[in-house]
């Protein structure tokens, strides 16, 4: 199964930042806690949250433990309703990731072409707008629960009782009033996933796996 992160950025966001509302939306414990647990991840980015951070978007590129992704350029919503973000407008959306993978394209010669739709949401009409883009749509079945979450057990529980094998979780890297409890909820949860026997890939290894196993590999 595969833990894997997104870096939230809207212009809203920004807008707190600038106004020193917010310290930061660079939570680096979470990046220290994947570090020292050793656990591999797929990371995707909003390249409105590259643009403030690119020391720490450097550091995940250069970590091997790390794959880095699309999350889009400005974190729009791709279909509304999308929890309360503003909307892209249908020729805006292939150039809204080409943007971003070319951001991204900047920090590391191996980006992934892996796009995760901002807040998951799509449609059918959003896929034929990105497919000139030429991205792989990566969603997820388990949402953490670390988005906006008040409560470390509440999130572990939630993790552990939703994963099954082949499981793709979303968790944040966004600190400040999005993510705050990320770094403390994650110890818990590799422990847990680790003592059950799963074993914590990036998505491209999942998904290489599960290619393996449906042509009998």
């Amino acid at each position: 199964m595969a833990l894997t992160f997104d870096s939230n950025m809207t212009d809203g966001m920004l807008a707190r930042l600038n106004r020193h509302q917010v310290a930061s939306y660079d939570n680096r414990e979470v990046i220290d806690e994947l570090e020292g647990l050793g656990v591999p991840a797929t990371i995707f980015l909003a390249g409105k949250w590259i643009e403030p951070y690119p020391d720490e978007t450097r550091r995940l590129a250069a970590d091997p433990l790390f794959e880095l992704a699309s999350h889009s350029y400005a974190h729009r919503a791709f279909h509304t309703p999308c929890y309360g973000l503003g909307a892209v407008g249908q020729a805006e959306m292939a150039p809204d990731v080409e943007h971003s993978e070319r951001l991204l394209a900047r920090f590391t010669d191996h980006p992934t072409r892996y796009f995760r739709f901002p807040g998951g949401c799509y449609d059918g009409r959003a896929l034929q707008a990105i497919a000139s883009a030429g991205v792989v749509v990566i969603q997820f079945d388990v949402a953490s629960g670390d988005a906006f979450g008040h409560s470390v057990p509440a999130i572990v529980s939630h993790v552990l009782a939703s994963v099954r094998n082949g499981s793709i979780v979303v968790m944040h890297i966004t600190d400040g009033d999005t993510a705050p409890l990320t770094a403390r909820a994650l110890p818990p949860v590799v422990e847990a996933l680790r003592a059950r026997g799963y074993e914590l890939v990036r998505v491209s290894t999942l998904l290489s796996a599960t290619q393996s196993s449906q042509s009998g590999g």
